[in-house]
């Protein structure tokens, strides 16, 4: 009997957790593959797909980390805040870390800010 109601436990405790994770947003307008394969935006795919990427910044609140990361791929950058936050950026246009496509003041990037607990909080252009 207490196992019985052990399992029980653990298949309640497993659904809540299903059901409180948000779908992944599906991004139409632009590849995905190819927007991972553009690190640092030196390719300028990133760039291009601006637009879409705007309308999609609400969708991405509330994101665990890892599902930022099967999405977007990779963080070109990260940093570790205080209380166990961090922020993940994603260089829109060529960033610094490019040959010779960089321009002095002209970069933007995605900024993910995630909380404690790994849930994407912020999601801002800069």
């Amino acid at each position: 009997m207490r196992r019985l109601l052990l399992l029980l436990s653990l298949i309640v405790w497993l659904l809540l957790v299903a059901a409180c994770s948000r779908p992944v947003p599906v991004f139409t307008s632009f590849d995905v593959a190819k927007w991972r394969a553009d690190r640092n935006g030196c390719a300028g795919y990133r760039a291009a797909s601006l637009t879409e990427l705007k309308s999609k910044q609400e969708e991405l609140l509330g994101l665990e980390e890892m599902q930022i990361i099967e999405l977007l791929g990779r963080p070109d950058q990260n940093e570790l805040y205080k209380r166990n936050q961090k922020f993940y950026y994603y260089w829109l246009n060529p960033s610094q870390d490019c040959d010779s496509t960089h321009v002095a003041g002209t970069t933007l990037r995605l900024a993910i800010r995630f909380n404690a607990m790994g849930l994407a909080k912020e999601v801002t252009i800069e």
